[in-house]
């Protein structure tokens, strides 16, 4: 049918991403106000949200959910990547970057991140893509340590993957 099973209202600004919690009881969402929140599934309660302390500064760009549910990454314009827990949205990891975070992922099978961005729109087409500013960086998801790169994209880059066997 055509109907709404439920409706979330509150925050301030556009959802810009929404992920099922574990064992799907939650829904994860973050957005313009750069706020991360967990919603009950079912009744559409709030349970929790990040603070502007130790949350992002900006727009909450990425979202994605590992695969066992227990955490998740996110990606800011604030020019960070956040791995958080799916239950008690503890930050357990801060990755950061020089130019705005607009996707995020993590490897299925190993603990890489992959965070990738560019730039404002309008500073887009006065940017060599030689200059290194749209490029896509890899992460080791524990020790937060870069670990690789791939330049040579001609902008932003606004979504990323691994692929199901974690290349």
């Amino acid at each position: 049918t055509d109907e709404s099973l439920l409706t979330i209202k509150g925050p301030k600004g556009r959802i810009q991403n929404a992920v099922w919690g574990p064992l799907n009881k939650t829904i994860i969402s973050a957005g313009e106000d750069a706020v991360i929140r967990i919603w009950d599934s079912e009744t559409g309660k709030l349970l929790n949200e990040s603070s502007k302390e130790i949350g992002h500064q900006n727009t909450v760009s990425s979202l994605f959910m590992s695969e066992d549910g227990s955490h998740f990454l996110t990606g800011s314009l604030d020019k960070s990547a956040k791995l958080w827990d799916s239950r008690t949205l503890t930050l357990i990891k801060t990755y950061v970057t020089e130019r705005p975070v607009n996707a995020v992922a993590m490897s299925p099978l190993l603990d890489h991140v992959v965070i990738g961005g560019g730039q404002d729109a309008s500073s887009v087409t006065t940017t060599d893509r030689r200059a290194g500013k749209f490029e896509a960086k890899f992460f080791h998801k524990i020790l937060q340590e870069e670990i690789g790169g791939v330049k040579g994209h001609f902008g932003p880059i606004n979504a990323l993957a691994f692929n199901p066997d974690g290349r």
